[in-house]
């Protein structure tokens, strides 16, 4: 990697420090040239670049560049919030990227973003860079740092941080301990919904969200946005964290997510944070329990919604699902009847750029996130900035984020009921092909078949480079996290033609009781189907035994890469593994890729469907893709997503039988097993386990 691309990465440390200040603990500084300070600094730019030089080993030389027009960014505040729900926000981070990505070189875009780093917005500016370099075919290669790193109190207990800055001001790298933060800083049990706070709250599944937003942006220059069944996989990805959170609550007697369908009834559940915004110490308001919800008048920041507006989109909507069709903005009719029609629906309800009239189908998602994150303050009497679910890092943490998102879901659930079932036997079935037996073990010796177990991991992150105007070093975070142990699958297949073939193997779990303990039928189960993965095989004629691991899973990445580290010292030497260190950070985390399940052992069912490769392959572009392990969620890095079915295949349609056998016994390709999840409260070290 050449310095120019290295150096880049350095506009990402202390993320309020002027660019000025040294970087890479204390070993490298930028040159500026004196039009590059700020008007704060311009007059003593001599006396900085002196005070800063004693420790210096590297000075960062910058090419010569027409500083950018930065008026489109003037009206939002350097320290204020920044919310890709704002269409203002998301207009004017478009517009930066478009500077990013028009630069002609690395070195010039050094430059370029060196001079507009303190003079926009702390969270715009990284979010616009972070996703010009994803994009850039020179910059492709830069591992970007996690977000939890860039920005720690978007994530973490802000009592960690005093502790933290302790530690690096008094205790010498070697000998400083981790910060703990404990599992429940937000509530107590008197909540019920506390009880699955580890999911909402967890730091590995509310980064996924921030970089699957970051790796699709709704707004910019078409070659960024418009990828490859983008608008299909928002309504897959955040289906599958409802199905997935559903299976949580049942798992702890609670009740599936009631979908949030009417804005004008108070709002039961309250949620308190407790996380602050480092760039002005103002911490993310509360809502109160029996909240109601209200138009938003907030011309100052550019929201202003009325809730008959989100409810005339969703009418709107609902029509055009029952007719078939949306109408663009010259009055043409563009069928949703065809394999593309979910993801034109989805780029209409997210209200991406690619939506066909946003004039007439409005900005439904994301102007629904904004009323219930300016709860407190729709006016902007009292200077309030929104609440967390104004902010992809930091929405999943809010049990309303779930209920709105289950209304999301149903409208999407809505135009697949429509749709025909699928066809027996030239869909569902592979003839030929017979799946006798799956069975799920975890990888330990004499481990009992068919039970999977789950416990508490301590882990850490390191909070050093989002912790501003502080000593230099790393210091860690240590926090607690649902993890479970590793298995693996043993699927039986047999091939009973003479010639070997290919499939494709798809496994889900879902949950054989509800909260109650009765048991489900088939729609309930086909709405709570997790995916667990999904991968190719080859069947040889005969009997063939398929074995996977839980760490292969087509929907997660390791932890890892969910927190990876920053520097040099910590990439992989090996090619192939550092090409996926820097590349692959959208995906659901490993330590949540099973359910919580119960002391006595939640009852699970296991599906297991081999289908027909040449139905599913997809013609890829030339090119090898190292980043793939998590494509279920994200897809492929500049490729087209890797499955010719519909995401969720096939339980994305409904299907008129009572049970989930009924449904298996469509095609001898699919088979059922029968597991169970033991959940021990004890928790084991990351070493141990």
């Amino acid at each position: 990697m050449s310095n120019d691309k290295k150096n880049l990465l350095l506009l990402f440390q202390k993320p309020l420090e002027p660019v000025f200040t040294p970087k890479d603990n204390g070993k490298t500084a930028f040159d500026l040239p004196q039009d590059y300070y700020t008007d704060r600094y311009k007059p003593i730019g001599p006396e900085l670049n002196s005070r800063f030089s004693d420790d210096i080993e590297n000075r960062v030389s910058l090419v010569p560049v027409a500083p950018p027009d930065l008026t489109f960014a003037a009206s939002l505040n350097r320290t204020a919030g920044f919310s890709l729900f704002n269409q203002k926000h998301k207009e004017i981070a478009a517009e930066l990227i478009r500077v990013f990505m028009n630069t002609p070189d690395a070195s010039s875009l050094l430059s370029t973003a060196a001079y507009v780093k303190d003079r926009v917005n702390v969270y715009l500016f990284q979010y616009a860079l972070s996703v010009a370099l994803q994009h850039r075919p020179d910059t492709r290669d830069i591992d970007l740092p996690s977000i939890v790193q860039m920005f720690p109190d978007q994530f973490v207990d802000p009592s960690a941080f005093p502790k933290a800055r302790e530690e690096l001001a008094l205790v010498s790298q070697e000998n400083r301990m981790n910060i703990d933060i404990p599992p429940n800083f937000t509530a107590n049990d008197k909540e019920a919904e506390q009880r699955v706070a580890y999911f909402r709250e967890d730091i590995g599944v509310n980064m996924h969200h921030w970089h699957w937003h970051l790796v699709y942006p709704g707004e910019g220059d078409r070659e960024i946005v418009d990828k490859d069944r983008r608008g299909e996989l928002f309504y897959y990805m955040h289906n599958q964290i409802i199905s997935r959170y559903n299976v949580d609550r049942i798992c702890n007697g609670l009740e599936r997510v009631k979908p949030l369908n009417n804005l004008r009834v108070a709002v039961p559940e309250g949620y308190f944070p407790k996380i602050i915004r480092s760039s002005n110490n103002r911490a993310y308001p509360p809502r109160h329990a029996n909240s109601m919800l209200s138009d938003v008048n907030r011309v100052e920041d550019g929201t202003v919604v009325e809730l008959g507006d989100i409810e005339r989109w969703r009418d709107r909507i609902y029509q055009a699902i029952d007719q078939g069709y949306v109408v663009d903005l010259s009055g043409r009719q563009i069928s949703l009847l065809g394999s593309d029609g979910i993801d034109i629906l989805g780029n209409v309800v997210e209200a991406s750029a690619l939506s066909p009239n946003r004039l007439l189908y409005g900005n439904l998602h994301n102007q629904g996130h904004n009323v219930i994150s300016f709860v407190h303050d729709p006016e902007q009497k009292y200077l309030e900035e929104y609440g967390v679910m104004g902010d992809v890092t930091t929405a999943m943490r809010d049990p309303i984020f779930y209920r709105w998102h289950c209304f999301i879901d149903n409208v999407f659930a809505r135009y697949k009921k429509n749709i025909a079932p699928y066809h027996a036997a030239s869909e569902l079935a592979y003839n030929g092909v017979t799946v006798t037996s799956v069975s799920v073990q975890i990888q330990k010796k004499n481990a009992p078949i068919n039970v999977l177990l789950t416990y508490w991991q301590k882990s850490d992150v390191d909070l050093s480079a989002g912790l501003d105007f502080g000593s230099e070093g790393n210091v860690y975070a240590q926090f607690t996290h649902l993890q479970h142990a590793p298995f693996d699958y043993s699927i039986n297949v047999e091939n009973s033609s003479n010639a070997p073939r290919l499939g494709t193997c798809r496994i889900f779990f879902c949950p054989v009781n509800d909260e109650r303990g009765t048991p489900f039928g088939f729609e309930d189960q086909r709405k709570l189907m997790i995916e667990m993965d999904k991968f190719k095989v080859q069947l040889n004629p005969g009997m063939n035994t398929i074995r996977q691991r839980s760490n292969q899973s087509s929907v997660t990445i390791p932890y890892e890469r969910s927190f990876r580290r920053i520097g040099s010292q910590y990439q992989p030497v090996d090619p192939t593994q550092r090409a996926q260190f820097q590349f692959c950070g959208c995906g659901w985390p490993q330590h949540m890729l099973v359910p919580k399940g119960t002391a006595l052992g939640a009852q699970f069912n296991i599906f297991v469907m081999i289908s027909d490769y040449e139905l599913d392959r997809v013609d890829q572009p030339d090119g090898n893709n190292v980043c793939n392990d998590a494509a279920s969620f994200c897809g492929l890095k500049d490729q087209k997503y890797p499955d010719k079915r519909a995401m969720g295949f096939p339980f994305d349609r409904p299907y008129r039988v009572d049970r989930l056998i009924d449904f298996k016994n469509l095609g001898t390709n699919m088979a059922i097993g029968e597991f169970k999840i033991q959940f021990s409260n004890t928790i084991i070290s990351r070493t141990a386990a």
